[in-house]
């Protein structure tokens, strides 16, 4: 991929990969139930294809927030992405999904599970005293608020 035109979001948690994996997992999801039976209507459509969107969207929240709160905001993408586990072994034990579609939500999802796992140890890591260049007592707080404020 050429990247010699690229330029970052102003929105910086547009240029993280696990958020615009998620985002094509919630397009899959929308395209996949839509077979489903009264789509329009169905109780299971409408939680799988908003809690996929969670996933994007606790992200994005997350992002504009502490470094603390900002892998809190990971962790519930997490659980969205179990949830997820779970519509999907609903779809496919309805048999509203096939065997490949099953596969390729599980597929999605645990992509998904590892990429924020190694996002949330990349920022735990990070954000640990043990790893700080600067010493507290040599830090203005303006340090600090930059610190936290940096995805």
């Amino acid at each position: 991929m050429d990247n010699s035109n690229y330029s970052p979001s102003f929105f910086r948690f547009e240029d993280l990969r696990v958020y615009q994996k998620a985002l094509d997992y919630y397009i899959w999801v929308q395209v996949n139930t839509e077979m489903f039976p009264n789509s329009e209507s169905s109780h299971l459509v409408k939680s799988f294809v908003d809690t996929a969107m969670n996933i994007s969207g606790k992200i994005a929240e997350g992002s504009s927030k502490n470094k603390t709160q900002f892998v809190f905001h990971l962790k519930e993408a997490k659980t969205s992405i179990r949830q997820c586990v779970m519509f999907t072994t609903v779809a496919s034990k309805l048999n509203y999904f096939s065997e490949e579609q099953e596969e390729t939500s599980r597929n999605y999802l645990m992509e998904l599970t590892k990429m924020l796992g190694a996002l949330i140890g990349s920022i735990q890591r990070e954000h640990s005293p043990s790893h700080s260049s600067v010493s507290r007592s040599d830090s203005n707080d303006e340090d600090i608020v930059d610190e936290h404020n940096t995805y």
